[in-house]
């Protein structure tokens, strides 16, 4: 695997834990490189904005540890919040920002790591994150263009990575939470910590599924150990959590993935996100 590079490209400290974060550190444990490029400090939802970016950034280097990513690249914009919020109007809100200011943000850590890989969000951004949304059309392009010389130029020496992927929520697990929730009295459009997250439309979304990652039980445990990290973005202990604990252990043993590019075969499933490269 000598030579072989994976980036993934988020918003905030976690989403490279509660997203791919199985298959961050199953392919680091393959003795790839693997990096993470994070837009935001994690700022919003908090009366200490500056404090809560400090602390989520401190969790986010304790998770990369397990994980053991090989580096973690700060973009420097600022939590937008769900819509609605606050944080939305500040001037370096990531929501806010100009999508070619962002998209040669990515091009810069591309063209630096080099990445034959790239995994970002899906078009919706998982459940519709405002930062999700900005940083997944951000990076469609910046993998598109990083390999032109004409498209920003002085941002490093152009370099074309071969494959992007979009990570995609575990529809199955989303399913068995909204029933639960139903079961339980509560209402999963307005599901959270602040009750902003419609889990109800999420879990109706359909996206193509073109690669499945399994994972090792020393992958499944590394993501573990970095959930543990995000102690600020865990929350306290809940009946729901203890009744889908086993249950999203026993199914979070893969990690799905939609090709953007290249356009994949119709019925071919892969099970490794470096398939048919050098």
């Amino acid at each position: 695997m000598s030579g072989r590079v994976l980036m993934f490209v988020g918003a905030h400290p976690d989403d490279e834990t509660f997203g791919p974060g199985g298959t961050l550190a199953r392919y680091a444990a393959e003795g790839v490189r693997v990096v993470y490029a994070c837009a935001t400090r994690g700022e919003a939802g908090s009366a200490e904005p500056d404090e809560l970016g400090g602390q989520r950034w401190a969790e986010l280097m304790s998770a990369a540890k397990a994980l053991r990513l090989a580096a973690v690249l700060l973009l420097g914009y600022r939590d937008s919040g769900m819509p609605g919020w606050p944080e939305n109007r500040h001037p370096r809100a990531l929501m806010l920002a100009a999508l070619e200011d962002v998209t040669r943000e990515v091009v810069a850590v591309i063209r630096s790591e080099r990445p034959q890989v790239v995994i970002t969000f899906d078009p919706i951004g998982g459940y519709h994150h405002p930062d999700h949304i900005a940083i997944h059309q951000a990076t469609v392009r910046a993998f598109h263009m990083a390999g032109d010389p004409a498209q920003f130029p002085g941002v490093g020496a152009p370099f074309s990575p071969q494959k992007l992927y979009f990570w995609i929520p575990p529809r199955r697990i989303l399913k068995v939470r909204v029933a639960l929730l139903r079961a339980l009295g509560r209402d999963p459009s307005r599901a959270g910590r602040n009750g902003d997250v419609d889990l109800a439309s999420v879990a109706r979304m359909r996206f193509p599924v073109h690669a499945r990652i399994r994972l090792s039980q020393e992958a499944l445990g590394r993501k573990l150990a970095a959930v543990r990290c995000h102690a600020s973005q865990i929350g306290p202990p809940s009946l729901t959590r203890r009744l889908l604990g086993p249950l999203a252990r026993l199914l979070g043993r893969s990690e799905l993935y939609l090709r953007a590019a290249p356009v994949p075969e119709p019925v071919r499933l892969e099970a490794d996100l470096f398939e048919g490269l050098a």
